[in-house]
């Protein structure tokens, strides 16, 4: 029997197709008036630019582009943070037809090398002078480069010394290069749009993935104007234009996860403002925004923050944020409250639920959650507190939506249902494999790699494991290659254990291992605030080096609850049987998380083979083992 196809529901949006992304921008600026379209931050605070003054700079700088000596298909790299300035060199060279490559700022420079070599990159664009300092050692191995553009340059900044055959300038002075240009040739623009296809290639986004040599997943216009598009046509009640939804930007935009959700946001004529990670906290609540994208790990710490502070509280707002947070947790999606559970739901937004909001500054309205499986738990307890968590399911290689849950048709542990235009199937063992016009071109200069994965009849094989429901909403269950087989042939999916342990504010991240293996086990990484704090409650020295801490007894209860919990409800072979607590951190810079914040596992288990190996002896190690 066939495996069945599933593609979107009637009316949760429409396909559009034949776009150029510059069509989206200029589309906006003909239809929306947004004097605060893109919004800067500085030291003096957020500067603001029209979507007319982001066309126009564009526009100069794609001229500044090919007077400065580019051509129509060349790679120009980006050395870029996730800004202002990232959005008009991506638009410069869409205008002007040449092929970004943004590589990550947490990137190692051999592997920077390797893409920027890879890619045949003639052109780097680089934030300012601190970051051209890191890459350029890099430069004289790289002999087709012989351009650094330096976008946010000013007057008495530092610049490092170049190889004698490169030379570098600002992205100002190339934008007045493109002024001159355009005053010479008034319909130079105009010329150069009709230049663009579709079908153009748009950008080379190299997936730095756990293992292996970067691949370059070569994405078109349309690949990305189609998959904005049509993904926030199925966003029920998503209000356009300057007075309508506020997104906060903090995501990388090297990833084309927030890349197309920009141009979603361009394409609804939405005001957003640029922050990073470090800066999120203190930028939600001056910036108040409705909408923000978000990878699961920000609201797994959100939660065990608010699971922390309710523990803690005490007396009678400490009741009350106790019996707010069980009233959230009995919550589910697809599920109209009734009765008077309702009537305590509206309670206790107004006691607990509204200071939950206050957090991501009091006015969210979406949260747009992708990158990794979603806790069903956090889901609805969020949904419970009026925080609409629309999680959805892609690759870099897909532009990236397959799927997502709509604002009115949204289901916990689910990642929605197809867009229009997308076809999913699920292959014989599990594999989600997904067919339209979202899915790559291929990897650049490895056609061997790329059939791998797009078969003869077009479908791209995900490597990640799903199933349906009954209601046709599609559920992950792991990545293919995070499966593993103990020595008894039974085999272990390792998500909805780490999925649970994850949520507790005691654990930033819980990897477990086992392969070849009789039984399961887990490497917990605490959380080290949290961890201090309970150290703190429970009469310990909250201030002791973390390497002492793990190895109290109350600690190691404590985590062995947590243990225990996780296992409740698992297949007995499933089940973990030791754990320890490693008083280390995972996290980009070394190498054990990837810029999408997915754990490495197999850095991981050579990281830390010494203490898997150390759970498998027969004798108990007298450190911090369940």
């Amino acid at each position: 029997m066939a495996a069945r196809i599933h593609t979107a529901p009637p009316n949760t949006g429409h396909a559009t197709l034949g776009k150029t992304l510059p069509d989206v921008l200029y589309e906006t600026c003909a239809a929306y008036e947004n004097a605060t379209a893109l919004n800067q931050p500085t030291d003096g605070g957020w500067i603001s630019y029209s979507y007319t003054e982001f066309r126009e700079q564009s526009e100069q700088l794609a001229l500044g582009l090919l007077a400065q000596g580019a051509e129509r298909g060349d790679k120009v790299a980006f050395y870029l943070d996730s800004d202002v300035y990232f959005c008009i060199a991506d638009m410069g060279c869409l205008l002007s037809g040449l092929i970004s490559v943004p590589i990550y700022l947490t990137t190692a420079p051999e592997a920077t090398q390797f893409i920027l070599g890879h890619a045949e990159a003639k052109m780097l664009i680089v934030a300012d002078g601190e970051r051209l300092e890191r890459i350029v050692s890099l430069l004289p191995n790289l002999p087709l480069i012989q351009t650094v553009v330096i976008a946010n340059y000013r007057e008495g900044d530092t610049i490092p010394d170049l190889p004698d055959a490169v030379q570098w300038v600002s992205m100002d002075s190339l934008r007045e290069l493109g002024k001159k240009a355009m005053a010479a040739s008034p319909d130079a623009i105009t010329s150069l749009r009709e230049q663009i296809d579709p079908h153009d290639i748009a950008t080379l986004i190299y997936t730095s993935g756990t293992t292996g040599e970067p691949k370059g997943v070569i994405l078109t216009h349309e690949n990305i104007s189609y998959n904005a598009l049509t993904s926030f046509s199925g966003m029920t009640g998503f209000r356009t234009g300057e007075e309508g939804e506020r997104g906060i930007s903090f995501l990388p935009l090297t990833h084309v996860f927030a890349r197309t959700l920009h141009y979603g946001y361009v394409s609804m004529g939405n005001s957003v403002y640029f922050t990073t990670p470090n800066d999120l906290v203190a930028a939600l609540p001056e910036v108040k925004p409705t909408v923000f994208a978000t990878v699961p790990r920000v609201l797994e710490k959100v939660y065990a923050k608010i699971q922390e502070r309710t523990a803690e509280a005490t007396g009678a707002k400490g009741a009350i944020a106790k019996w707010g947070l069980r009233l959230a947790q009995q919550y589910e999606l697809g599920k109209e409250p009734t009765g008077f559970y309702k009537l305590q739901l509206g309670l206790a937004d107004k006691l607990v639920f509204s200071k939950w909001r206050a957090v991501l500054g009091g006015r969210m309205r979406f949260v747009i959650c992708g990158g990794a499986a979603l806790n069903k738990d956090l889901a609805n307890v969020f949904s419970a507190a009026g925080l609409i968590i629309l999680q959805g399911y892609g690759l870099t290689e897909t532009s990236p939506v397959i799927t997502f849950n709509r604002p009115t048709r949204n289901r916990a542990g689910t990642v929605g249902e197809p867009i229009p235009a997308v076809e999913v199937m699920i292959a014989d063992d599990g594999e989600i494999l997904t067919r339209g016009p979202h899915v790559m071109q291929g990897y650049y200069k490895a056609e061997d790699k790329t059939a791998e994965v797009i078969n003869a009849d077009g479908w791209f094989h995900t490597g990640d494991i799903g199933e349906f429901t009954d209601e046709g909403y599609l559920r992950i269950t792991d990545r293919k290659k995070s499966l593993f087989k103990l020595s008894t042939g039974k085999y272990v999916i390792p998500q909805p254990l780490e999925n649970k342990l994850g949520i507790e504010a005691l654990v930033e991240h819980a990897v477990v291992v086992g392969a070849g293996q009789k039984y399961c086990t887990v490497l917990l990484f605490p959380d080290q605030e949290a961890l201090r704090t309970f150290a703190r409650l429970h009469g310990l020295n909250a201030e002791a080096p973390l390497e002492q801490l793990v190895k109290k007894p109350a600690v190691i209860a404590r985590y062995q609850e947590l243990v225990d919990q996780a296992n409740e409800g698992m297949d007995h072979w499933t089940t973990i049987k030791r754990f320890v607590i490693i008083p280390d951190q995972l996290t980009i810079d070394n190498g054990l998380l990837s810029p999408k914040m997915s754990v490495k596992r197999s850095k991981v288990r050579e990281r830390f083979q010494q203490e898997i190996n150390a759970l498998y002896e027969e004798s108990r190690s007298q450190q911090a083992v369940g």
